[in-house]
């Protein structure tokens, strides 16, 4: 089972946004800086408290650029960049010209490192993109387990649904993850949803996948964790029919057997 530990980038990126929030609230001294604490007495050249002496919102020019900013940091995989950001006022939940936030960006392309500052941060799991993506949707696509873990531990709503009417099983059944469905089929999420299309993961897995051995494996999985074999198409033809018509032996086999 994979860690979902802070790694040593995750702990210096959390170490960077408490100390430069601090330094922004003006809370740290600066290096070889007296303050009260060093010299008996009241003392001018003190450090303001933060309630003294309140942080400066930014511009709307200077809070773009710093939005932005974190954007990039997180579909780059630079947690340290991103850190810097939100020390500085970057909006955690801030929207690209897709809508999509940090958090999803970072799930698409499986920073995890990211994907986990944010979410100790408070990120939204469930924020929905103008494609109706969310950063645990995506997880189907990706077939990263490791990132579907921290998600459904951040809160992941399992019944978002994506722009075909799916939820998460259904695309990874289609690009084979069988990792990421051995694992997804345990959570709670419903295996036996059909999409838009007519079509459940089992179906999707038969329909769109090559009938090569990791999809075959892949039915197997579903079948073992309870995936109804007998729910048809649109046109009333089940998973087994459809794997016959599509000459994939090795997957009607196992169909047979269900």
């Amino acid at each position: 089972m994979t860690s979902l530990g802070p790694s040593p980038v995750l702990a210096l990126a959390l170490t960077t946004v408490l100390v430069l929030a601090a330094c922004t609230a003006g809370d740290a001294p600066e290096p070889g800086r007296t303050t009260a604490a060093d010299t008996p007495g009241p003392s001018a050249t003190s450090t303001p408290s933060p309630t003294e002496t309140p942080t400066t919102p930014p511009t709307r020019a200077e809070q773009e650029r710093l939005d932005e900013r974190l954007l990039d940091a997180a579909a780059r995989g630079d947690a340290r960049e991103a850190a810097a950001a939100l020390a500085r006022g970057a909006r955690i939940e801030a929207r690209d010209g897709r809508n999509r936030t940090p958090l999803l960006l970072a799930a698409a392309a499986d920073h995890l490192d990211v994907a986990r500052l944010l979410v100790r941060l408070g990120a939204d799991p469930n924020a929905v993109d103008d494609r109706s993506d969310t950063p645990w949707l995506v997880t189907g696509v990706t077939g990263s387990v490791p990132m579907g873990r921290l998600l459904l531990a951040a809160g992941a709503d399992l019944t978002l649904r994506n722009r075909f009417g799916g939820l998460s099983p259904i695309p990874a059944s289609e690009r084979g993850h069988l990792e990421y469905v051995r694992w997804v089929v345990s959570t709670d999420v419903d295996l036996d949803h059909v999409n838009d299309l007519g079509w459940t993961a089992l179906l999707e897995a038969v329909v769109l996948g090559d009938g090569g051995r990791r999809h075959r494996d892949l039915v197997q999985a579903l079948l073992d964790a309870g995936a109804d074999p007998t729910i048809t198409d649109q046109q009333g033809r089940t998973a087994l029919q459809l794997a016959r018509q599509r000459g994939h032996a090795a997957m009607a086999a196992v169909l047979e057997g269900a």
